[in-house]
């Protein structure tokens, strides 16, 4: 009997693409947060950080970035780290989903991984619905095609009504500036 797919370790190492944000205490729980990814994953690139307003509740504005790795974990185990890391930043799991967060790491693309898992959709659902996703992924993966979708990265953020949903760039330690 073979294992789910969220279960399987990769053969080869998967691009991940995850999104990192915070509002509570952000730039601490941002570089806090970076500095584990970093020692987890060696090969993390950010995006800029970007300063946008809560979606979903009255709060402090978040501070967003998009982070990319490779990882020979399955996608289970990779939850499970994930998971560590929100906590290592004071977050507490099962909180309301609409409400101030410590640190908010979610998985928007896990190789070309398609469905429902535990723990995740996959291609994230409100990826195209977020600028403080969409936008930073565009930063690190213009060529990615989206697995569902089929257009790039950077086809789908050309569409994406910008104006409408404004990011502010932040400086933040840890983030690739360079850009």
């Amino acid at each position: 009997m073979s294992l789910p797919p969220e279960q399987r370790a990769p053969a080869a190492p998967v691009p991940v693409y995850l999104a990192a944000g915070s509002n509570v205490e952000p730039e601490a729980n941002l570089v806090r947060a970076l500095a584990e990814l970093r020692r987890l994953f060696p090969d993390l690139v950010t995006s800029r950080a970007y300063r946008n307003a809560a979606v979903g509740f009255e709060g402090a504005d978040f501070i967003n970035l998009v982070v990319r790795f490779t990882t020979r974990h399955s996608l289970a185990a990779l939850l499970e780290q994930l998971h560590a890391v929100e906590a290592l930043c004071g977050r507490e799991r099962g909180a309301p989903k609409y409400e101030p967060r410590r640190m908010d790491l979610d998985v928007l693309l896990y190789g070309d991984l398609v469905g429902e898992f535990p723990g995740a959709r996959l291609p994230r659902p409100d990826l195209m619905r977020r600028a403080f996703m969409l936008g930073p992924l565009a930063e690190l993966a213009p060529a990615v095609v989206h697995p569902t979708l089929h257009a790039t990265i950077g086809e789908l953020w050309a569409r994406f009504d910008q104006a409408a949903h404004p990011l502010t760039r932040v400086a933040l330690p840890g983030t690739d500036a360079r850009r």
